[in-house]
């Protein structure tokens, strides 16, 4: 359908399983993309898969000279940013707020809040260049519910709400829309990292609880939260700002 058709993307944590599997989507929708992550190795092998219409740059986004770099970069490369999927983040430690190091919570919030800032901060001036344009964040349902272990990464979740809302806020003179996504438990490696790390010798179990809580019976794809992420980078979603987007199967409906 080319939804995206003369779009230009910049996707953070581009080598993980969302991000890899939107920017497929984004690609294969007519969109250029500019893939950011840490990982050189990975984002050299997706460069090559995606063909002419993907470019990458090694980044961390919690600095804000790689956030510069990044948005540079894309403008460099393509002429512009229409679209901004700010996705990168990290689980950090499961464990009881009591145990959990200062170092690790200041690690999880400076990639899930100040690289979602940061990438707001340089790449909105950019999109308002382009007469608008769509800011999408990840955040997670743990940005609307607590989970026991996961103080930090459910900290860092709500914040992005607040700066999601008063970004949709500032930005809508810009014709800039702002919006999070909140996916449930998703069938990748950041599921089986807070699986093995809440009971190494009995992941399946966990895994088994979530399941038990979830209405559709089973977990999320990375190619079905990719699918909203596209709704909200196309003009399908002209007049969604502000908004959170739930993706997870029932688990908050109760």
């Amino acid at each position: 359908m080319a939804r995206l058709n003369g779009k230009v993307a910049v996707i953070t944590g581009a080598t993980g399983g969302i991000g890899k599997t939107t920017a497929q989507l984004f690609v294969r929708e007519g969109a250029q993309v500019m893939l950011v992550d840490r990982d050189a190795e990975s984002l050299r092998a997706l460069c090559a898969e995606l063909g002419p219409r993907a470019k990458f740059i090694e980044g961390d986004v919690s600095h804000p000279g790689d956030n510069a770099r990044c948005t540079a970069a894309a403008v460099e490369h393509f002429g512009g940013i229409d679209i901004l999927f700010a996705n990168a983040g990290i689980e950090g430690t499961v464990c009881p707020l009591t145990e959990l190091s200062p170092e690790i919570f200041e690690r999880v919030f400076s990639v899930n809040v100040m690289g979602v800032f940061l990438g707001i901060k340089y790449v909105a001036p950019e999109l308002a260049k382009r007469g608008g344009g769509s800011i999408i964040i990840t955040s997670s349902i743990a940005g609307l519910i607590a989970s026991p272990g996961l103080g930090a990464y459910v900290t860092s979740k709500h914040a992005l709400c607040g700066l999601a809302r008063t970004a949709a806020l500032e930005l809508a003179s810009q014709r800039i829309r702002v919006n999070t996504i909140h996916p449930g438990p998703i069938d990748n490696r950041m599921m089986r990292s807070i699986e093995g790390q809440a009971s190494p010798d009995h992941a399946e179990d966990v895994k088994q609880d979530f399941l038990s809580k979830i209405a559709l019976g089973r977990y999320g794809t990375n190619e079905e939260i990719a699918q909203l992420a596209l709704f909200l980078a196309s003009n399908e979603s002209s007049y969604c700002t502000g908004s959170q987007f739930v993706a997870d199967g029932g688990f908050t409906a109760q």
